[in-house]
C-alpha cells in the first residue's frame, strides 16, 4: 500500500469509525456505505480538508443475481486462454448475494489530495430505492438517470428521474441478469399508421452451448 493509499485509509477511518467498511486491493480504496448514509457519507467526503473528494467521475448500478454461480465447469487455462465449458453444473461457486442483489457503486476524485476512492452500497431486490446525491455532486444527474434506465434502481428526490438511453416505451430495465437476451418487444414502422409500433418478440429463445474442443479432435487435427 502506499503512503497516499494509506493516508487516505487513516483519514477515512477517522472520520468515519465503523459506520463504513474500508477494503484496499491493487492499491485502490473501496468504502461500503450503509444505503441510509450515502448522502451524508458523500457529504463529508467533499467538504472534509483531508478527504475533498470535489469530483464525481462516475456512478454506476450492479447487478449481483447469480454471482459466484457458474452454468459450465471449465478446465485449466491453455496456451491462447482459458477452455471451454466442459460439463453443465448448477452448483454455485462463491460468496451469494442474499437480499443484496444490487449496489450503486460511485467513484471519486480529490485533485487536492491526488486520491481517489470508490463508494459502494447495496440495495435490496425488493426496494431497490436509494438517496439522490444530486445536491452534493450535480453531475450525478445523469449517472442516475442511467442507472434507473438500465438497473431499475431509483434515486429518490432526484430532480428528473426519467430514462436516458432506452426510449419511453421500452419495457424492463436491459442490464439486469435476468433480462431475456432477445429482449421483451421489438419495434417496427408501420405504414398504415405512419408511426413506429411495439410488438412482442418474434425472435425464437435459443440456448447458447458453448464450444468444446476435446483432447482426442485436437490431437485428430494434428495429424491431419
Amino acid at each position: 500500500m502506499s503512503k497516499v493509499t494509506d493516508k487516505l485509509v487513516t483519514h477515512i477511518k477517522e472520520h468515519f469509525g465503523d459506520s463504513v467498511t474500508v477494503d484496499v486491493a491493487f492499491n485502490e480504496v473501496t468504502m461500503t456505505v450503509d444505503s441510509k448514509d450515502i448522502v451524508q457519507v458523500c457529504t463529508d467526503l467533499r467538504d472534509k480538508p483531508d478527504l475533498a473528494f470535489e469530483e464525481l467521475i462516475d456512478c454506476c448500478g450492479v447487478d449481483y443475481l447469480t454471482f459466484g454461480q457458474v452454468e459450465w465447469e471449465t478446465g485449466s487455462a491453455t496456451g491462447s486462454g482459458f477452455s471451454r465449458g466442459v460439463a453443465e453444473t448448477d452448483e454455485p461457486t462463491g460468496e451469494q448475494t442474499g437480499s443484496h442483489r444490487f449496489a450503486v457503486v460511485y467513484h471519486l476524485l480529490s485533485i487536492k489530495n491526488n486520491c481517489r476512492v470508490r463508494v459502494k452500497t447495496f440495495l435490496s431486490e425488493d426496494e431497490p430505492i436509494l438517496d439522490s446525491v444530486v445536491g452534493v455532486w450535480a453531475g450525478v444527474n445523469w449517472f442516475e438517470r442511467e442507472a434507473f434506465d438500465l438497473f431499475g434502481i431509483m434515486f429518490r428526490n432526484h430532480p428528473d428521474l426519467r430514462r436516458i438511453l432506452t426510449d419511453y416505451g421500452f419495457i424492463g430495465h436491459p442490464f439486469r441478469k435476468d433480462f431475456p437476451l432477445i429482449g421483451n418487444v421489438e419495434m417496427r414502422y408501420d405504414a398504415v399508421q405512419k408511426r413506429v409500433i411495439y410488438e412482442p418478440v418474434s425472435i425464437e429463445p435459443r440456448t447458447l452451448v458453448p464450444k468444446v474442443i476435446r483432447k482426442e479432435q485436437q490431437e485428430m487435427q494434428v495429424s491431419d
